[in-house]
């Protein structure tokens, strides 16, 4: 037996570093990820946006109250169209492989992303500070 106790010994450490999983190392997300995840974050605040909208548009008149309402909405409404226009925009300009699949990008097309990336922040900002404008005119 003391004959087969380093091989045994051997065999286990073989099978046990076999079997074991391989960790991956995290990598940084790509700019066309981080694109993605700007509009993943403020996409479900669309939602928000039209219940504001509907709260805010019947109280809507010719007061200085009425009058803030107003803008309010017309902020939301105008945050609203940006992220539905930036979308189609975005997506006429790049397909489903190079968004989804993170197929690498020509020259041209990685210019473009970098222009798409400023707009998507920019459309982000606007939903986020409309909201929140809206949201603080109500609690008042």
């Amino acid at each position: 037996m003391k004959k087969y106790t380093p091989i045994l010994i051997a065999l286990i450490a073989l099978i046990y570093t076999s079997c074991k999983e391989e960790k991956k190392v995290p990598q940084e997300p790509t700019q066309m990820q981080q694109v993605m995840a700007i509009h993943d974050e403020v996409m479900p605040k669309m939602g928000t946006i039209g219940k504001l909208v509907s709260t805010l548009k019947p109280m809507i008149d010719s007061t200085e109250t009425g009058a803030q309402y107003d803008i309010a909405m017309k902020d939301l409404q105008k945050a609203n169209k940006s992220m539905m226009e930036w979308m189609q925009d975005f997506g006429s300009k790049f397909d489903s492989d190079e968004i989804i699949n993170g197929k690498k990008l020509t020259p041209e097309k990685q210019v473009l992303l970098d222009i798409e990336e400023a707009k998507v922040k920019e459309v982000a900002n606007l939903m986020n500070t409309s909201i929140a404008n809206a949201e603080a005119l109500l609690k008042e």
